[in-house]
């Protein structure tokens, strides 16, 4: 039998995308991820001997590392095409030593885009395993080890089990938490606005509002005293227009997307969390099956902090702006974006791979988050190509008696790229004035009424996922694989939470922030952090030796950490708790936040007085159509979210109400009956339906989408009674067979103990 050429890629997707262009004479096989790795239960790296790690085969891989190993025996040539960042030529690097592949035989390739021709130019041009690349990832894995597998202990027996740390995590936690001491000891400054109504004189009448702007130069005013003195001195004064500015300002489109801000504006725009939105780019950069195409890639590597562009997209792009909105819509000059210093070039940025195949030709072939996604990135993409758009700015300056009051009004003259694309902010814009009357220098006006406004200055917003990767990424913490983990582990750890859009953290991210601060300053310094990430891209670089990187940081590591061991000795610090506005029904307490194995719930602090416990409830947009009052978001005693009307148990059995459903209510209303809509739950875009049987608009259960329970015979409804026989059954004849064993067997206390003592940190103390 003739040997073939073995390619190995992590996914099952990506194998059978590049199968499909490779043909015959190829074997594509999957590695199904990393297949080695520090192990689990302890440090797994000689620190007095030159850091050396000591990798394993991951536990449940011994099927596909067999199976890899006898393909890898059988080929001509093994090409390794893991992702094209660090961790992919980590991958690579592993298995060629895993699978004890040869040098002769071992050919590295990366595709930046899944295309056919990609795909077989990267094969006709192979490379070998740059150890530089795996090196710097070896740094970042070790450095994140240590870090994490040695501090984490401390925050067990000084805090509580469970906890992490690690150098970008500790960092993100930091950053949410002094934004939040911001906002508490903000002080609200009063000031005050004056918007005055003219008019023209007749005949040609007309109206507007202008806003105090000063007198000489532009004035701000603090009290109602300071406007009421502006008020007296132009009530008894004529109104003049005293000059009209009339101009084109253009505006210019975004960049193509990198990774941050991919996140950054699908958190915005699609409501998806930074980790949901990497692995459905991961789908569409490994390939969708669309139809008269087969299996496609449908986007560039989405990991990358490139603006670059590669020449035939940009033609691609030229070439589909002119025939679909003609040659206005397309610059002079074809733009280029600049990548910002200390960014890798290794990728474009992220970009449809054929920008022909347009979101809605290849709707019907996608998820509803596949497609929403695929037309983000294809509209951002496009739009950076496009012309600028125009707007029409008109802006009037009126005086009286010495005081200046601006009117301004801008409207789009010439879309430009706003046809496609308009890019969302994290704060709404105020809402824009109505058109100004076409007023002449030196017209005279009359006022119609004045309108003071008092206001106070508002303490800082709470980040978001999308500025909290922003913040990230402007302070050079982290890189692009590191954001969404790090947001997830800090969630995950309850160190954060997040109340709408907004993350906010929790007593015990503040005392967790506090120790690290005290503690180990550096680790949570973030100039400190983003140096060390300079130093790993050195490493990559070939300008850094990783191991002498990694004795640098661990001698000022170890010292810190032996000098809190001291100063932490027999002290154990309380987590102080969180405490609602809500009332224990059964002694009157406040009720405190606790976590438990589904999540978080209220609890009495007076226990084990008293034991009440509740589900946390969440107020969501919309009224019961049963009897109009609020509706609250519940979780069950297993963790599922549930929705149910305010009046579920009130005392009151004449107000009390049955509304319940696992349907989620939204903001919109039924445009014919008024009633509140209902989407399906669960992940990606679900269409609002009406739930009113009187309304012309109704959905039927069956038309409302989603999972539902098929109905069963009468043979299928008795299956599950005779399985749960079966199970009792076997559970009774585990337990006598138990009961028969030596109690020799059973360990002691002391042994148990002593086991305890030998096993180090263990799971969740790594780095995300």
């Amino acid at each position: 039998m003739a040997k073939t050429n073995l390619v190995i890629v992590e996914s099952p997707a990506k194998a059978k995308t590049i199968g499909k262009y490779l043909g015959p004479g190829y074997e594509v096989k999957a590695s199904m991820g990393h297949v080695r790795d520090l192990p689990k239960s302890k440090l797994g790296v000689d620190v007095e001997h030159g850091f050396t790690p000591d990798y394993q085969p991951i536990k449940g891989k011994e099927e596909v590392i067999a199976d890899l190993r006898k393909a890898a025996k059988g080929s001509d040539k093994v090409f390794l095409a893991t992702d094209p960042d660090r961790e992919g030529e980590a991958i690579s690097w592993h298995l060629k030593e895993l699978l004890n592949i040869p040098d002769d035989k071992t050919y590295r390739v990366t595709f930046n885009e899944i295309t056919k021709k990609v795909v077989n130019d990267a094969i006709a041009a192979p490379r070998a395993i740059d150890q530089d690349l795996v090196d710097a990832q070896q740094a970042r894995r070790i450095l994140d080890r240590i870090v994490g597998y040695q501090l984490s202990p401390l925050l067990w027996k000084k805090i509580r089990r469970g906890l992490s740390a690690g150098r970008v995590q500790s960092v993100a936690t930091r950053l949410v938490c002094e934004r939040e001491a911001e906002i508490k000891a903000f002080q609200p400054q009063e000031y005050w606005s004056l918007d005055v109504d003219l008019a023209r004189i007749a005949p040609n009448q007309g109206y507007f509002t202008a806003s105090f702007h000063g007198r000489e130069k532009k004035e701000e005013l603090h009290s109602e005293a300071e406007v009421q003195a502006v008020i007296d001195t132009v009530k008894a004064s004529p109104f003049t227009v005293s000059g009209v500015k009339r101009q084109d300002k253009t505006r210019s489109p975004a960049p193509p997307f990198i990774t941050s801000t991919l996140q950054q504006e699908a958190s915005r725009k699609l409501n998806m969390t930074p980790r949901r939105t990497m692995a459905v780019a991961q789908q569409l950069y490994e390939g969708v099956d669309i139809q008269g195409e087969g299996t496609v890639g449908l986007i560039t590597y989405m990991r990358t902090d490139s603006l670059r562009l590669s020449e035939e997209a940009l033609a691609a792009a030229r070439e589909m702006i002119v025939s679909r909105y003609g040659k206005d819509y397309y610059p002079e000059k074809t733009r280029r974006f600049k990548t910002k210093s200390g960014a890798q070039d290794a990728h474009e940025a992220i970009r449809p791979s054929d920008v022909r195949l347009t979101p809605e030709d290849i709707k019907k072939d996608l998820t509803s988050e596949q497609y929403r996604l695929y037309k983000l990135i294809w509209s951002r993409f496009l739009a950076c190509q496009m012309a600028n758009a125009v707007f029409d700015s008109v802006s009037i300056e009126v005086a009286s008696a010495g005081c200046r009051f601006r009117a301004t009004h801008s409207a789009l003259k010439f879309a430009g790229f706003t046809a496609v694309y308009v890019e969302g902010k994290d704060e709404e814009d105020e809402v824009r004035q109505s058109p100004l009357p076409d007023l002449k220098e030196g017209e005279g006006l009359a006022l119609t009424g004045v309108k003071p406004e008092q206001h106070f200055t508002q303490p800082p917003s709470r980040y978001t996922e999308a500025s909290l990767i922003k913040a990230l990424e402007e302070k050079g913490i982290g890189r692009p694989s590191t954001y969404a983990p790090t947001i997830s582990t800090i969630l995950d750890r309850e160190y954060v939470v997040k109340e709408g859009k907004n993350l906010r953290p929790t007593p015990l991210g503040e005392v967790v922030t506090g120790l690290m601060k005290d503690k180990f300053p550096d680790i949570v310094d973030t100039t400190f952090t983003a140096k060390m990430e300079e130093q790993l891209d050195e490493v990559e670089e070939g300008k850094e030796n990783w191991r002498d990187l990694l004795n640098g940081f661990y001698g000022g590591f170890e010292k810190e950490l032996q000098q809190a061991e001291q100063d932490l000795d027999g002290e154990r610090i309380k987590v102080p708790d969180e405490v609602s506005d809500i009332i224990c029904p059964k002694c009157g307490r406040n009720l405190v936040y606790k976590s438990g194995r589904f999540g978080r719930f209220l609890a009495c602090p007076g226990w084990p007085e008293c034991d009440h416990t509740q589900p946390i409830v969440v107020e969501m947009p919309g009224k019961c159509p049963k009897c109009g009052g609020k509706i609250l978001k519940k979780t069950s005693k297993r963790g599922y979210a549930y929705y149910g009307c305010e009046n579920n148990t009130n005392k009151d059995e004449s107000k009390r109400c049955d509304f319940m459903t696992w349907d989620v209510p939204v903001k919109e209303t039924c445009p014919s009956c008024g009633w509140t809509l209902f989407k399906k739950s669960g992940r990606g875009f679900k269409k609002p339906f009406c739930i009113n049987p009187d309304c012309p608009n109704f959905t039927p259960e069956e038309k409302r989408g989603g999972y539902r329970k098929k109905a069963k015979t009468e043979g299928e409804e008795a299956a599950p009674a005779e399985e749960a026989k079966k199970r009792a059954e076997k559970k009774t004849a585990a337990k006598t067979a138990a009961a028969k064993k030596s109690p020799g067997t059973k360990k002691t206390a002391a042994a148990k103990k002593a086991t305890a003592a030998r096993k180090p940190a263990a799971k969740g103390a790594d780095e995300a």
